[in-house]
């Protein structure tokens, strides 16, 4: 499945993305924010696709440039846990701050709705407020805020709470443009 926002190309992960993805993930500022750990990420690990739910769309977000190719920006994707789906993301340090993960979590969130989610969670550490904007720009709502976790293993431990989200998306429409950014578009037209 590929979805094309105003500016991004959203498209499946594949194995010959380990690189790339290596990469990203190897950056422990990205890692550290992580609720689901396993740092550090091992390249064949990567290109086996270890930890994606195939049944949860996950995307490479990338930006197209006319007939230069594309850059990798980061990922995003949604996982269920407990049985409720999460949405989740990151964005390489070089490309933050320019929307992009406001856009593909419009685009991701609208997908969802189409696939039949009501509800989706999201969370994001207390220590990285630039997430938590993206979260509020997405129409997610402050649910809790979480204490201190570690990865599970006792190996690295993060000392930070988070803030967990969470969105109504209510049932599928043919009016899923809201997610889009239609209304604040023809509001401020």
């Amino acid at each position: 499945m590929f979805i094309r926002s105003e500016r991004l190309f959203l498209r499946p992960i594949w194995a010959e993305d380990w690189q790339d993805l290596h990469a990203g993930l190897s950056d422990q500022e990205v890692e550290r924010n992580f609720l689901r750990m396993g740092w550090p990420y091992s390249p064949e690990g990567l290109r086996k696709g270890d930890g994606l739910d195939p049944r949860m769309p996950h995307f490479m977000i990338t930006l197209p440039r006319g007939n230069h190719g594309v850059d990798v920006l980061g990922m995003i994707g949604m996982v269920l846990i407990d049985g409720q789906a999460h949405l989740g993301y990151w964005i390489a340090r070089e490309h933050r701050g320019q929307g992009y993960a406001t856009e593909a979590g419009r685009a991701v969130l609208a997908l969802a709705r189409t696939l039949g989610h009501a509800h989706v969670v999201a969370r994001h550490m207390l220590d990285n407020p630039a997430s938590g904007r993206v979260l509020r720009k997405l129409g997610f709502s402050p649910v809790s805020v979480d204490g201190a976790r570690s990865d599970g293993c006792g190996v690295l431990p993060v000392l930070t709470a988070s803030m967990t989200y969470a969105i109504d998306l209510g049932a599928p429409s043919n009016c899923d443009d809201d997610l889009n950014g239609g209304a604040a578009r023809r509001r401020a037209a």
